[in-house]
């Protein structure tokens, strides 16, 4: 098969294009250059698509004797991630770029291109599995759990999923540094990235306020309605955060306060104690299936975070795409602390990705007012 080979300079996608032409596709090595204006060193861990990484992954490439090019996504890239994730802490949300990057920028943006050339599939560096299942190639958990990386390509259709490898998910990574090393690709020891690219010194509150200004307004407690603070913009923040609220501690009763929720068309922020944060019901819309949708009622596992525990849960499937989008409510079987709607949940069979869906709103059930330990 003629595939491209989605290479960022890291050790992975090293690792994911010599196993590819190892295999024997016929590989073209394709960096993607996502930044208007990129830097040309990385800071530290954070941040990617630097002219250094470019240059890191075109050594691998020539190392390996395949073509290489660089592909400039960077208009798409500011229109569907960047200005996405600015929108949504805009309205109070808390989105999740990595999965709008996977769905809009490399399975879709780079995928549609190298369709368009004549290509047959896409492989990145994400530890995840492709298993042939009887009714199609299905979407697996990695071998390694601590690098598992299905959570976030969560996001891809069955016809997605047919184009794409992802050859390291039957490997650690402590293995795939050792196979780099042993392959002689100067990346073997190169750190990872890690947090969001385009926020490369971490600080996502001050790059908000750069997009979005100040906005204003008030911390209110979310049980009795007090003000008790000021806030910049409800953009700071997001549910179930503690550091950083601005609250007068001197006045609270000692117990740890929390962000319990956000107005953000009333520029309020509301604060609680730890045991308004548990929730058991999850609303999502934007669904995403890796195969055939479920129908009505169904026992899957829920995770919302890209490395959360996988909760047991009763979904149910609401609409179809044929004629209403559908959408899903997740009743969790016990409850989770800071779930924000804009996060994705991810629902799994074993070791199975079914689908995803963006959450749209949590709830808590009445009926486990007393499970004080999981709230």
């Amino acid at each position: 098969m003629r595939v491209v080979a989605a290479m960022s300079g890291g050790v992975d996608s090293a690792v994911a294009a010599a196993r590819l032409l190892d295999a024997g596709h016929d590989v073209v090595g394709v960096h993607l250059a996502l930044s208007r204006s990129a830097a040309t060193l990385r800071e530290s861990a954070r941040g990617c698509c630097t002219i250094e990484d470019a240059g890191d992954a075109r050594r691998v490439a020539d190392r390996l004797g395949i073509p290489f090019y660089v592909w400039d996504l960077a208009s798409r890239f500011e229109r569907d991630v960047v200005e996405d994730f600015v929108a949504e802490y805009a309205a109070g949300r808390t989105p999740n770029p990595c999965l709008r990057c996977n769905e809009r920028i490399k399975f879709a943006g780079l995928l549609d291109k190298a369709v368009a050339l004549g290509f047959d599939a896409v492989a990145t560096g994400h530890y995840a599995r492709v298993v042939e299942g009887p009714l199609g190639r299905e979407l697996h958990r990695a071998v390694d759990p601590a690098k598992d990386q299905s959570y976030v390509l969560g996001v891809l259709d069955a016809d997605q999923l047919a184009r794409s490898f992802f050859p390291l998910g039957d490997s650690t990574k402590a293995q795939v540094r050792a196979e780099a090393a042993e392959r002689g690709f100067s990346v073997a020891r190169k750190p990872d990235s890690h947090d969001i690219c385009f926020i490369p010194d971490g600080d996502t509150r001050a790059w908000l306020t750069r997009r979005l200004g100040e906005r204003p307004g008030e911390l209110v407690d979310a049980t009795s309605g007090e003000v008790v603070g000021r806030h910049a913009g409800t953009h700071g923040f997001t549910v179930g955060q503690r550091r950083g609220l601005g609250l007068d501690r001197s006045a609270l009763d000692g117990h740890p306060r929390y962000v319990v929720g956000i107005d953000a068309p009333a520029g309020r922020v509301l604060i609680g104690t730890a045991d308004l944060l548990g929730v058991d019901v999850l609303e999502g819309d934007h669904v995403r299936w890796c195969g055939a949708a479920p129908a009505g009622t169904v026992r899957l596992g829920a995770q919302v975070r890209a490395h959360g525990e996988e909760v047991p849960a009763t979904v149910e499937v609401v609409g179809d795409a044929a004629s209403t989008p559908p959408t899903v409510r997740v009743r969790l079987d016990h409850r989770l602390r800071g779930v924000a709607p804009g996060q994705a949940v991810v629902l799994y069979d074993g070791t199975r990705v079914v689908g995803s869906a963006t959450i749209s709103g949590t709830a808590r059930t009445a009926s486990r007012q007393a499970a004080a330990g999981n709230s």
